[in-house]
């Protein structure tokens, strides 16, 4: 097996990154396009956005949170040759779970579902880092 494998969904997650800074500058530009903001208090405070505006942003935050674990254990499974079919599977999983939670927060922002779908991401990044760290051991 080619443990390079566990980068691709790496690099999906980086995609869903990347697009969702496209979708908020364009829901910045309908934004400003329809005077619904004031460009000057948006330059201070980003609640002077429109609501679908801050569900963006509020959602591109949290690329930064647990993702950034999903990252390093990717790095450490790699790096300590210990990349097995499961680590690829639950990195799949994970991933697939972020561009879910994501949908859900740009879209209907109803939390118990985004709650649960993030709960479940959580569930399998911690399956990861088990799997890796019982991996190096």
């Amino acid at each position: 097996m080619n443990g390079q494998a566990i980068f691709y969904p790496v690099l999906a997650h980086l995609l869903l990154v990347i697009s969702l800074y496209f979708l908020m500058a364009a829901r910045k530009s309908k934004a400003v396009k329809a005077k619904e903001v004031d460009r000057k208090k948006a330059a201070l405070d980003n609640k002077a956005w429109p609501d679908y505006v801050l569900l963006v942003s509020n959602n591109l935050a949290n690329q930064y949170e647990a993702p950034i674990l999903f990252y390093v254990v990717c790095l450490v499974s790699y790096v300590t040759n210990s990349v097995t079919d499961l680590t690829i599977w639950l990195a799949c999983g994970f991933c697939a779970l972020r561009y879910l939670h994501s949908y859900v927060q740009i879209s209907s922002n109803y939390v118990p579902h985004r709650m649960a779908v993030f709960s479940l991401s959580l569930l399998v990044l911690l399956v990861m880092m088990i799997q890796t760290a019982i991996a190096i051991i």
